[in-house]
């Protein structure tokens, strides 16, 4: 794949079961690399209300996922299936430590797309927050029939 790219997140927090939340979505520009077997994106992302980006990174690979956030937000999270990870996120207004507990993960990479789908549990403070559930997907700036 090349190192230009477009990347679509898509994130789902089901806070009640009776009432489906809307989906927190972006599409960016961003870079991709592949490094000792795993598939890297890096991408900057804005947020109301702060004057500096927030650069992302995701690592992939079929043993779990781990998304790193760096900037006004500070996190990290790890998902791995059948296991609890404990993070720490961080913001102007706080530190919060996080459990995120990984029930479900697919990765699929080909050579013109990298697509990955994770549902997890997400606690903070040690209390159930959401049932959750992200998709990333990336394909070349340039790829013909681009469908996120």
């Amino acid at each position: 794949m090349e190192k230009d790219v477009l990347i679509h997140v898509k994130g789902i927090q089901i806070t009640d079961p009776e009432y489906s939340d809307e989906p927190i979505e972006i599409v960016v520009p961003g870079q991709y690399y592949f490094r000792n077997g795993s598939h890297y994106l890096r991408y900057e992302e804005m947020y109301e209300n702060f004057s500096e980006p927030t650069v992302n990174y995701i690592k992939m690979s079929p043993k779990g996922v781990e998304v790193q956030k760096r900037g006004s937000i500070n996190m990290s999270m790890v998902f791995e299936q059948g296991k609890k990870n404990m993070s720490y996120y961080s913001t102007p207004f706080g530190t919060f430590q996080m459990g995120i507990a990984a029930t479900a993960l697919n990765f699929r990479a080909t050579e013109d797309c990298i697509d990955m789908e994770v549902d997890y549990a997400l606690d903070m403070n040690d209390e159930h927050v959401a049932d959750c559930f992200l998709t990333v997907k990336a394909q070349p700036k340039g790829a013909r029939g681009l469908s996120l």
